[in-house]
């Protein structure tokens, strides 16, 4: 019954020479650390992953009510997107802390870094700076039709750094938030209609009284001009060669393009029929000066047999 001590049985030390070496004083201090260690690694290991995964879901959970809330759709992204940011951040900063450093040491650090950090980023930076500006001004919304830098699509996605655009022909178009803030947007959305503009050019010899009531009586055949604004054919210019016609009228947003493309056709078609001419562009040269001479022709004299 009585107890026997590790060092008085010697059992241990030798079946397992590394418990002697363990419990020696001069090895027992970095046993204590490796432990130390070995622990808070594996601690912030699993509170990195399981961080997370609750990181995440708790994102995605804001983000949802947030879109399901009177909020506009493309702030509730926006901010869905951020939520997931900072508590991304916030768990880096536990998974620090449970290592043992030093929060003021690294708040030091990072302190000492934020310029070097700020000079490189500062595009990255330019763009978050942006991101907040669209949200916060709502030039446009997730759905809209717009026209960015040349480039014509519909808003799928405002995010941080980034927006989306879907083309025309299923194309994903990737805009910097800094481009879109630094150029001209153009919402097509907003309304309900369009106008549709063409400019016909005409002969100078051809009837612009007909030309137009052939253009007018098109576009009221035309169930998807609307009546109100009128549909219009005015005189632009008399431009070098003919006399440019303003045809114009109005559409809704979903038939617009069709509508336009559909209408010119037949313009040109009842142009034809009716004889009003197209001009294209013609040059008349006229020689200043002599005429250049034929190269003669060589002759051979008949030699007579």
């Amino acid at each position: 019954g009585q107890c026997l001590s590790i060092r008085e049985t010697g059992y241990f030390a030798e079946e397992y020479p590394m418990m002697e070496w363990l419990q020696a004083p001069e090895h027992a201090q970095w046993a204590g650390l490796g432990i130390t260690i070995g622990t808070r690694l594996v601690g912030a290991l699993i509170l990195l992953l399981v961080g997370l995964r609750l990181a995440r879901s708790l994102g995605h959970w804001i983000g949802a009510k947030l879109q399901r809330s009177k909020l506009e759709s493309t702030a509730a992204i926006f901010l869905g997107k951020v939520v997931l940011v900072v508590l991304q951040i916030v768990l880096l900063l536990a998974v620090v802390q449970v290592l043992g450093v030093p929060m003021t040491s690294m708040f030091a650090v990072l302190g000492a870094a934020g310029l070097a950090i700020g000079l490189a980023l500062k595009d990255s930076l330019s763009n978050i700076a942006s991101g907040v500006m669209l949200v916060t001004l709502r030039p446009f919304q997730v759905g809209d039709l717009v026209t960015i830098n040349g480039v014509s699509g519909t808003v799928e996605m405002v995010s941080i750094f980034q927006t989306r655009l879907r083309g025309a022909d299923n194309q994903v178009i990737t805009l910097p938030n800094s481009l879109i803030t630094s150029d001209s947007i153009i919402n097509l959305t907003p309304d309900t209609m369009r106008r549709i503009e063409l400019v016909i050019g005409i002969g100078y010899g051809d009837d612009i009284d007909l030309a137009r009531s052939i253009a007018l009586e098109i576009m009221q055949s035309d169930s998807r001009i609307l009546r109100q604004p009128a549909p219009s054919v005015l005189v632009y210019a008399l431009a070098e060669s003919t006399v440019n016609l303003g045809v114009r009228c109005h559409a809704g947003n979903a038939d617009y393009f069709a509508t336009k493309c559909e209408l010119t056709e037949a313009i040109k078609k009842r142009y034809d029929a009716a004889g009003v001419s197209f001009p294209f562009p013609q040059r008349d040269l006229r020689w200043i000066g002599a005429r250049p001479s034929a190269p003669a022709t060589s002759s051979t004299p008949a030699v007579d047999p």
